[in-house]
């Protein structure tokens, strides 16, 4: 079957137009309201963002993530790839095409798991992009190991009953709901004993302790809460999914999301390239431009082969799902992962370098780009546990041999090719008794 990352005509007329759109009227956003994008919309903001939102909505490209019947788009993993980075180079693009994190994610696992009552109540507001969401599932004492979750549901009659801390519990504080994930059988193991909920932000008992922020941040963005639910009691329907089967939600979620942080990690990239070029191109030094340096040519030349080939590898992981589902590409969603922020972090390093000094100020976003390559090597679990995970999944699929001699190796080689071909020739290996024949014209 061939690989086929194109897009037909018209949707890359969109594209064209969303490259042009995000230029010039998302990307001011940036500076106009600088980490305000997880905020809900005063007075001010909505004036300027509700008409942009509507023009993404004029125009077909609104929750591009999700099928037409859930109010998306049903382009597919490799138009929403084409789509997502070119939002990735800016913060407030996704908000305004409302394909942000962890929105995206929670929306699909609404979509796929919930109930209709669960769709109307939570799902409808979410896609209509006028509340934020908030998935609850890290704690503090285990960080990215499940097998140590604390926090547990109990059956009380028709209500559960949770109780526990969570923390990295992103948005918390503007949320409007919670989706939990809480232990409601300790007998056994976690991928069987835990289930998830769907939790109201005015729940007697949710309290939020703090709320952390990354590196640079400002004050007033909503960050990363700690959140101690104390006896938090919701009735039975608040179940999403089927008990005891929290882990396989959590983790359906987990996977699109790091593929969907892939995408626009695209677009993060290639700004870092575009920034880097321009900076080249204009700085002149030591008798010429920066971009007559060899040095500078080896970083734009080395930026862009690891660019060009971590693309690809997402628009063939998006082609997978097209083609055969989310499964059939588990494992390069794996290698992406540990992929992302790697390439991220090391071209826009290069970036930074070319800027010299104004580079790693508050005057460039080349650190606040960084960052976020620091972020995703943590989000949705650290890069080293999904190495381990990556390498299982890989060796998998190979069979151990001989414990002294390798299959490759010489005289096994040999063995074989007197087994295949022995009846037709003399000796193995057969080789020539003198020097090469000169043949005549």
């Amino acid at each position: 079957m061939a690989w086929d990352f194109s897009a037909d005509a018209e949707f890359e007329e969109k594209l064209a137009w969303v490259r042009a759109f995000v230029r010039e009227e998302v990307e001011p956003l940036d500076v106009l309201f600088p980490g305000c994008e997880y905020l809900p919309l005063d007075d001010e903001r909505r004036k300027v963002v509700d008409p942009l939102k509507q023009k993404v909505r004029d125009n077909g490209l609104w929750a591009a993530h999700l099928g037409p019947e859930l109010g998306g788009q049903g382009f597919g993993a490799v138009k929403l790839t084409l789509l997502n980075e070119i939002l990735g180079r800016t913060s407030w693009g996704p908000i305004v095409f409302g394909t942000q994190a962890p929105d995206t994610g929670n929306a699909e696992i609404i979509a796929r798991f919930g109930t209709q009552e669960q769709k109307d109540r939570y799902l409808a507001p979410l896609l209509g992009g006028e509340i934020f969401s908030c998935f609850s599932m890290t704690e503090p004492q285990g960080g990215a190991d499940p097998k140590v979750f604390s926090t547990r549901a109990t059956r009380d009659g028709d209500t559960w009953v949770i109780n526990g801390r969570k923390y990295w519990s992103s948005n918390a504080s503007v949320a409007s709901f919670f989706i939990v994930v809480a232990i409601t059988n300790p007998d056994v193991a976690v991928h069987r004993g835990a289930s998830t909920f769907l939790v109201p932000r005015d729940t007697p008992g949710l309290v939020i302790e703090t709320s952390h922020h990354l590196f640079g941040s400002y004050p007033h963005e909503p960050g990363h809460a700690l959140v101690r639910y104390e006896n938090v009691r919701v009735p039975a329907d608040a179940l999403l999914g089927v008990e005891g089967h929290g882990f396989e939600v959590g983790q359906s979620r987990l996977a699109g999301g790091r593929l969907h942080h892939a995408m626009r990690a695209i677009g993060v990239a290639q700004r870092a390239i575009d920034l880097m070029a321009e900076r080249a191109k204009s700085r002149f030094t030591q008798g010429s431009t920066l971009a007559e340096k060899q040095f500078v040519q080896g970083f734009v030349a080395d930026s862009y082969t690891e660019l060009m080939p971590f693309r690809l590898a997402v628009l063939h992981a998006a082609w997978l799902i097209d083609t055969a589902g989310e499964r059939a590409a588990r494992t390069e969603i794996a290698a992406l992962k540990v992929l992302t922020p790697k390439v991220i972090q090391s071209i826009v390093l290069r970036a930074a370098q070319v800027h010299g000094g104004l580079g790693i100020t508050d005057q460039m976003p080349l650190m606040g780009m960084f960052m976020s390559g620091l972020a995703l090597g943590l989000a949705d679990g650290p890069t080293e546990a999904h190495k381990v995970n990556l390498a299982r999944q890989l060796l998998g699929g190979y069979e151990a041999s001989d414990a002294e001699w390798p299959t490759q190796f010489l005289g096994r080689r040999i063995e074989a090719a007197r087994a295949q071909y022995g009846g037709l020739v003399a000796e193995v290996p057969t080789l020539p008794s003198g020097p090469p024949r000169i043949l005549s014209a």
